[in-house]
């Protein structure tokens, strides 16, 4: 396999890290957190990272992000929950956060609802297999005890 010397194309052109903010971070792609997103999802991910401040935040309307994207209302409702779930960006109207890929703290005083903590754990595969398992074990269990009790 031939290794490939990388070497500046333009120039002229040479990309700089901005002032106001940074680069799209390379853990979207490296985390897989980009990975089974929609096309317009992802759209609507770099349009939120393109025209956020340096916290993240924007307050673009439904009907500003219609005429600069391909969205049509359901299409970006769709595309912000799909991104809401993945937990890349945060909204509350009329105001979008875009994200830190890092795990928040736990110890970060931050209140959780219950729904959310149940959301966290059962997004990891291993943790929601096992939890439906266990509660096949608890329904079974439940059903013969019942079964038990109303013969006795």
């Amino acid at each position: 396999m031939a290794v490939i010397k990388k070497r500046i194309l333009c120039p002229e052109q040479l990309r700089h890290v901005p002032s106001q903010f940074s680069w799209i971070d390379h853990r979207l792609v490296r985390d897989r957190h980009i990975a089974g997103r929609s096309a317009e999802a992802l759209a609507l991910y770099l349009f939120l990272v393109t025209v956020a401040d340096g916290q993240g935040l924007s307050y673009y309307s439904d009907a500003g992000i219609g005429k600069l994207l391909p969205l049509d209302g359901p299409a970006l409702t769709r595309a912000r929950q799909e991104l809401i779930r993945a937990r890349l960006i945060a909204y509350e109207k009329p105001l979008y956060q875009v994200l830190s890929l890092d795990k928040p703290d736990p110890r970060s005083g931050q209140a959780q609802s219950l729904g959310e903590i149940l959301r966290q754990t059962l997004d990891t595969p291993q943790l929601a297999s096992r939890a439906r398992s266990q509660g096949d074990r608890w329904r079974s269990q439940a059903a013969s005890q019942g079964q038990m009790r109303l013969s006795t």
